[in-house]
């Protein structure tokens, strides 16, 4: 009898230990740990993940990692990326679909230097302007063609300056204008010495060319699978929680965000300062692609002249699947 009611209990255990198994999912983030991120350090810190049965692996990015090139690979189930270069990939031939965007509002900015004379795009002309690559000059070649301003220089059209990921060709006098995101370069434009009062900025989304930024992205075959549109749907919920969580306390959210850091690269107050600017992006978003924005971003993206960054309006780049069963 004491080897039935032993025998018994270990199935018990052994079927306990198998309904309580966490599922993992492995996230790959378009950028190095900061407060960009924070939602999902957020989710991952406070058990969001583990209460929906997930362990969830979060993998920096970087200026050498190509998020599609490790979610093709299967380095990752999930990205965060934006839009443009996501829309331009799939065209491309990689398979990607948007599941969820938790950022609703665009960051990105040219920030001039007011001595240069800029006072409205029309002053671009003849300019150089600094321009993130690796994807990210896509809104940047899209609002050009809008423009109707060359982007191989001349005194119509503006000299494209390469920009690593830092503010030094604006600091150095380099270009008139420089990349920068409301969270993040421009304030290291501000931290280097420049005062506010000798910058000017033109934001995206004021004029009008504002596409979707930090989405998430899974592969098409992927999500046919039920049991990995499941894991999405847990995913989803959990990271739409651990944002809401980071708009409402960002400075536990930027000191979250630090502990994750390896590099020990970032610093408390620029972390503060960035995950108090992110939470106005991440504001009026519950995760669920908005049509209207969307179609924005895609009617930008096919208005950029004779080089539009997309040729044709894409079919099956975003599904509302996730997030319609996350989000009951």
């Amino acid at each position: 009898m004491k080897k039935l009611v032993t025998g018994a209990l270990a199935a018990f255990a052994l079927a306990g230990g198998a309904a309580h198994a966490e599922d993992d999912v492995t996230l790959q983030l378009k950028w190095v740990t900061q407060a960009q991120f924070a939602g999902y350090y957020v989710a991952l810190e406070k058990g969001f993940y583990k209460d929906e049965g997930l362990n969830v692996t979060i993998k920096a990015g970087g200026p050498d990692v190509a998020p599609v090139q490790v979610l093709m690979g299967g380095g990752a189930d999930v990205m965060v990326d934006w839009m443009p270069s996501a829309l331009a990939a799939r065209e491309q031939g990689a398979p990607v679909v948007n599941i969820a965007q938790p950022f609703k509002h665009s960051g990105m900015m040219l920030t001039c230097l007011k001595e240069t004379g800029i006072t409205s795009p029309e002053d671009f002309k003849g300019k150089t302007l600094g321009v993130w690559f690796y994807g990210n000059e896509y809104p940047f070649l899209s609002w050009m063609g809008t423009l109707g301003m060359p982007t191989t220089g001349g005194a119509d059209g503006v000299e494209v300056l390469k920009q690593g990921f830092n503010v030094d060709p604006l600091l150095q006098k380099q270009a008139a204008c420089i990349s920068t995101m409301t969270y993040n370069e421009y304030w290291q434009v501000i931290d280097a010495g420049i005062s506010a009062d000798d910058l000017v900025t033109f934001k995206y989304e004021d004029q009008g060319v504002a596409t979707l930024e930090d989405g998430l992205y899974a592969l098409e075959a992927n999500l046919a699978d039920p049991a990995f549109e499941d894991k999405m749907v847990r995913f989803v919920r959990a990271s739409m929680k651990g944002w809401k969580y980071a708009e409402e306390n960002t400075d536990e959210a930027a000191m979250i965000v630090l502990d994750n850091d390896e590099t020990g690269a970032q610093t408390e107050s620029h972390q503060k300062r960035m995950m108090s600017e992110v939470a106005k992006l991440t504001a009026g978003s519950n995760g669920a692609l908005d049509m209207a924005d969307y179609d924005r971003t895609v009617a930008t993206l096919l208005a950029g002249g004779s080089d539009p960054v997309i040729s044709k309006s894409p079919e099956g780049a975003y599904t509302m699947a996730i997030t319609d069963k996350a989000l009951k």
